[in-house]
This record gives C-alpha cells, structure tokens and sequence, in this order.
C-alpha cells in the first residue's frame, strides 16, 4: 500500500477542503505482533460499521488512508461527519476495554489522486494537523481543532460538549489550538497529559508567595465562594441533575427544530375538526419548505393532544427543541387562531399570538405564523422558501375546505376513507380546475389505493399517474406529485427515475418523510443497502412515531444481511403498533433468516390473522416449505391460486412459495410473467430480496435482476 502523492500526475490531481478523522491505537508498537493485528481487525470492523461511514462511503464521499496502527478517514459532506463518527466508534470502544484508541479531528486542505477506491492516496495539510492534534490525546479522547470546533458551534446542540484546552505544543515547536468533545457516555473527560505537564510547568515556575498575603487571600477567596454558592451552586446542581437526566439522543437535538402538535378545536361543532386538522397541516407544510428546519412529520404528532403536561417528554420523543401548540375557533365567516412556540428543552415561551380573520384570510394568517416561528428560531430563508412560504394555492374558498376534507380522510390510510378523500378531491378541483394542492392530493390517494383498498394497477396508479403529472403542470415547486411518480417508477420498475423524481422531491421539501422513505425503498431496489439505511433513519428523524418507516427500517437492514438489527427494529415496532401485520412478518423473517424457524412461523401466522393478504400468506407458506411442512404450504398455494381467479394475487408472491418448495423453474416463470404484463407488485425488491437467494446464479433470474438495477434505456436491449 502507498501513501502519498508523488507518484502521481499534476492532471490526476485533486485539491479541495476534508473532514479529517485521525484515528490510532495507543500503545501499539509495545503489543505483540498477533495482538497488533487482532486489535487492528477490530478497529477497522468498528469504523466500517458506523452509519457515518458507510454512507458517506455509499455516497463517493470517503478517502482511507491505512496508517499502520489506525486509519485516517477524509469526508467530502460536512464538518459533522466525522465527529458523529468518533462518537459512534466511541460508544462501540466501551465493548472493547482492551481496545485504547485517541482520535483527532480537523478541517483542512487534502490532495487526493481521483478514482481509486479502496486504497486511496491522500495526503496535505488537513491531514498532518488531524495527526497532531491526536497526538495531543490519550487513550480515549476525541480532540478537535480550534477550526473544527468553531464550525460546531454553529450548531447549539454540539456546544455543551465542547471543552477548550488551549494550546498543545506538537512536533517541532508547532504549537495547535485544542478542543476536547465529550459527552456523558463518549470521549474522555481527563485532561490530557500534555496538558497536565504543561500546567505542572506553570505552577512550578510560579513565584512564592508569603504566608500573610497567602492567608489574605484565603479569606478573600472564602468569602467570594460564600457569596457564588449561596448564589449560584443550587442552580448549577440543578442543570447537571438535569443534564444527567437528559438522553444520550439529546446532542443529536439540533436547535432548529420544531413538532407541530395537532391544534386544539374549540368550535362548537365537531365537524370541523377537519378544518382545525387543516391549519396545523398547512402551517407544518409551509414550515417544512425551509431547509434550514428540522420539522417532524404530522403523523407523528397526532397522538399528542394540544398543550400535553409532559412537554419536555414530548419533544425529546419526537427529537426536536421546539413545540407549536395552538387552537382554532370557527365560526361561519370568521376565524380565530391561537399559537405559542416553546421551547421544550428549557420550557422557554418563545412567541405567542392571536389571529382574528375572515376564512378569506386564512392562508395569509397560516404564512405569517411560519414567517415568525422561521424568525424566531434564526432559520435561513432563501428567495425560493419565502416565496413557497407565502404562496396563496386557491382563491375558491369552498375548493379550500374541500381539499382540507380530502386530506382529512387521506391521513386515516383505509380503502374506504381514501374512496372518500378521492370524492372531496375531485370536487375540490371541479370548483378550482386550477388547484395544483388538490390534484397532489388526488395523486397521493390514488397511489395508496393499491395499498390499503386493494385497487389494481388501472384503478390506482394510471389515475395517480395523471393527477401528479397535473399537479406539476400547475405548479412545479410541489414535492408531493414528484414523489407520487417516484414511487410508482420504481414500483413500475423504472427505479432509475425513480430516484430522479424523489430526489427532486427532497430537494423542493428537505423535510418531507415520505420522500426519504420511498427513496430508501428505491435504494434498497438498486442493492446500495447503506444508502437504503441512511434515507429510512433520515425519514425516521421527521417522522419517528411512522409505523411503516420503522417497521420497513427493518426489510433495509434485512436487506442488507443485518439481521440482529433486523430482528431489534421489528421488535420495536411492534412497540409502537402491536397490530402492525408489516412488523410481524418482517420480524418473521428475521428470525427464519437467523435459523429460528420455530419461532418464525407464528410471526407469519400473526401477519396474516391481521390483513389476509396474499403476500402474508406467502410468507406463511414459504415458512411451511421451509420448515417441512409441505403439506400446509401447498394448501396455501392452492388458496392463492383461487384467490387469483377473482383479486390480483402478485407474481411475486407465488415466486416466494415455489422457491421455498424447490421448483425453481415454476418461481422463475411466475416472476417472468409478471415482468411481461402480469402483476408487478414487489418485484422491485427480488434483486436483494434473501428469500430468493436459491434463484441467484440462473441465468434467467439473473436476467431479471438486471431488468430492475439497469437504466430503463439499457434494460430494453
């Protein structure tokens, strides 16, 4: 392996600005030449394993450079990147006490020679001044420089965890400006012994003083303790109790961040509860154009009610530092709203205000909250996000309610309440042709109609197809018709584009939960498991309480042969939501997949007891073949066969039970045939999918699998 650049040509050259983690074992060279290499194994396998790592690698955006007894690792994203990564490898060093490992971290000039991949030659300042500032450490700690430091401190959540030193003196003379990071449970909160020897220097080299003035200063210095600690000390205990308290998960709490809890319905008719339903969603949409905002998804505050008692609970559940409660009261032609930002960390009220409008109104009022709540928490705004801020999307005011109805039965995800929203929708759109909102909506609807009201391909993704392309017609800034068609192409296995439109959804509403998740998916489609992983946590950070992001957190690891995490995540979800048949089966597969068939089955049986689709019972039937119990897995298959004489039954699933049986020709042919017409459902997952790894190595299934990872232009010749 080399290291350096002087091998290489001046064209080959590349020089920008790394995110340097220095990383090395303590003590290495006195080890034994077997304990150098074990202790090396496992340093290496816990930085492989880090999320940080991996997506970053994923991305393109990670140089290695191997030092012998550690590594250097160059990111190409953000200052963050690479402390994020030492607390990660950090919390993972605690598993491994015999492990003694110091890390340093700087922001500096790298060159790199471009397209090498694993071993990367990189070299330059940025990496030499990463090097020194670890050398000022001891095992254990995470230095950073003085740069390093002053880019953090532009995100609050990261400054209570940073600790001046000063100024470490380094190889010849070089004197470097340190900072130490760490955190109740990560990094080390010595001093260094640099630092100790330097101050030792000092006190020696001090001037003695006499016992008089000594003594005149030990009574001054009493009383000036007497006076802070009568003061001050109660109140300091208080906030280190509270810091003690406060979640490991506290520091990844960015300070721009916001849950808008659902508002308070104080009308006297119940009925416009869909109205109120409407305000917060539209001011929570408006807030979520603003990249600079961390803004959690309404399906995940719907549990709470306006102004709960637990407030700080609240937002620490959800990840954010601060909550808009607020009220409604509606009453024919006049409306009232009521908001107040707090922020729930400190229980500091921020803002608060009151609105009285005509409904005529109502948009201006929704744009000036966003405007003030963007302001008061010091979020960048550009042109682009003031303008989609204050966009007014209907003038037709009974076009407006009817498109807030739609929404309403939108959000309550059954076949029958998405036939209802469809209805109010297209009335929406029948007294305002023109409303870009409406055909979204209508789109959205459609799209999950296959889903939850068991549509097939003509009745649900032709006309959501239409309405998305409708809505962009109108209004091209919308995220919601981008990752409508995101969505279907993958699913229509055009998973390229399909990247494409959700990647431009994210791109016009950073905070849109649903665009990541559907964006993992299609990840997950094209085999990149990491970049799959990173898209769902993202999409979970914005929506925490989604039962279907968290439980297809799960089929990511799985696809990902990640199985014990695979198995936690299912787990989990199923906290959330015990009668969530997704988790049941994914949390089946797991374990059928880490030889735990026994228990797997009646995860499977569970699933199917609670939505008797044919998916779930083609899951419960390759659990039977599996567990040789053929005699109950064909019955299965005879079912579907039946099914599928009056319902679509997808390809897929009849794929799933053939191949768990062992006929491989019937599995091959049944996902042939949905390539060539039939019902496509799910064959975006077979490139990855586990279940089917007794198929790889046939040509014809091969052949398959290059249908969906291919460009849509290459797979049709």
């Amino acid at each position: 392996m080399t290291s350096g650049i002087s091998s290489a040509s001046p064209s080959e050259l590349k020089f920008e600005i790394g995110h340097v983690l220095f990383i090395d074992i303590v003590g290495y060279s006195q080890l034994l030449i077997n304990k150098q290499s074990e202790q090396l194994d496992i340093l290496r396998k816990i930085v492989r394993g880090t999320e940080q790592f991996r997506a970053a690698e994923a991305e393109g955006k990670l140089f290695r450079l191997p030092t012998g007894d550690g590594a250097a690792l160059v990111f190409r994203t953000t200052p963050e990147a690479p402390v994020l990564c030492a607390l990660e490898i950090s919390k993972e060093l605690k598993k491994h006490p015999e492990l003694r490992v110091r890390m340093g971290i700087h922001s500096g000039p790298v060159n790199a020679v471009t397209d090498l991949n694993e071993q990367s030659n990189i070299a330059g300042a940025g990496i030499n001044i990463a090097q020194r500032i670890m050398d000022c450490g001891d095992a254990g700690h995470i230095l950073l420089s003085k740069h390093v430091a002053e880019d953090l401190e532009h995100y609050l959540r990261w400054k209570p965890y940073l600790h001046d030193l000063g100024e470490c003196e380094v190889k010849h003379g070089i004197r470097v400006s340190v900072v130490n990071l760490y955190t109740d449970d990560t990094g080390n909160p010595a001093l260094p012994e640099k630092f100790e020897s330097a101050q030792q220097k000092l006190t020696e080299a001090e001037p003695k003083l006499g016992k008089p003035m000594l003594l005149a200063i030990g009574i001054g210095g009493l009383l000036v303790i007497a006076i802070f600690v009568s003061r001050f000390v109660p109140g300091v205990l208080r906030s280190n109790e509270e810091a003690k308290r406060a979640p490991a998960e506290a520091l990844a709490i960015p300070a721009k961040s916001i849950a808008v809890l659902p508002f308070g319905n104080l009308s006297r008719d119940p009925d416009n509860a869909y109205f109120v339903e409407g305000i917060q969603d539209e001011i929570l949409t408006r807030l979520s154009k603003i990249a600079d905002l961390k803004v959690i998804s309404s399906t995940s505050t719907q549990k709470y009610k306006s102004a709960p008692d637990n407030l700080r609970d609240v937002a620490r559940e959800l990840g954010v530092a601060n909550i808009l409660e607020g009220s409604v009261q509606k009453s024919n032609d006049q409306v009232r709203v009521n908001v107040q930002l707090i922020n729930a960390l400190t229980d500091a009220h921020l803002w608060a205000d009151t609105y009285d409008r005509k409904l005529t109104d109502i948009f201006a009022v929704e744009s000036e909250i966003a405007k003030t709540i963007a302001e008061t928490l010091q979020a960048k705004l550009s042109g682009l996000e003031k303008t989609a801020m204050s966009k007014k999307p209907t003038a037709n005011q009974e076009a407006y309610e009817l498109y807030l109805k739609g929404r309403f039965f939108w959000n309550k995800r059954t076949g029958d309440d998405l036939r209802k929203s469809i209805e109010y929708l297209k009335e929406a759109i029948a007294k305002d042709p023109g409303y870009a909102l409406a055909y979204a909506g209508l789109a959205d609807s459609y799209g999950l109609l296959r889903f939850y009201g068991g549509a097939s391909p003509a009745e649900s993704i032709v006309p959501a197809t239409a309405a998305a392309k409708k809505a962009l017609e109108l209004d091209d800034s919308l995220a919601e018709p981008h990752a409508s068609l995101g969505l279907i192409a993958t699913e229509e296995l055009d998973v390229h584009r399909g990247v494409e439109e959700l990647e431009r959804a994210i791109q016009l509403n950073p905070n849109y939960a649903t665009a990541h998740h559907w964006l993992a998916l299609a990840f997950t489609a094209l085999g990149q498991s990491d970049r799959s992983i990173a898209e769902t946590k993202r999409a979970l950070e914005l929506d925490p309480l989604s039962m279907v992001i968290n439980a297809d957190l799960s089929i990511a690891y799985l696809y990902a042969r990640r199985y014990d995490e695979a198995e936690a995540q299912a787990s989990k979800t199923l906290e959330i939501d015990p009668r969530s048949f997704l988790a049941h089966y994914y949390l089946g597969m797991a374990l059928q997949l880490k030889g735990r068939l026994e228990e797997a089955i009646p995860e499977f049986q569970k699933a199917v007891e609670l939505n008797h689709d044919p998916y779930c019972i083609s899951m419960l039937a390759q659990g039977y073949a599996r567990n040789g119990q053929t005699d109950e897995a064909r019955k299965l298959l005879a079912q579907l066969n039946e099914m599928a004489k009056s319902a679509e039954v997808p390809e897929y699933a009849f794929a799933l039970i053939y191949t768990s049986l062992g006929d491989k020709d019937h599995a091959i042919a049944a996902l042939e045939h949905g390539f060539a017409g039939g019902n496509k459902s799910y064959l975006f997952l077979l490139p990855g999918d586990p279940l089917l790894d007794d198929l790889r190595g046939d040509p014809r299934f091969e052949a398959l699998v290059q249908k969906v990872v291919a460009p849509k232009s290459e797979a049709k010749q």
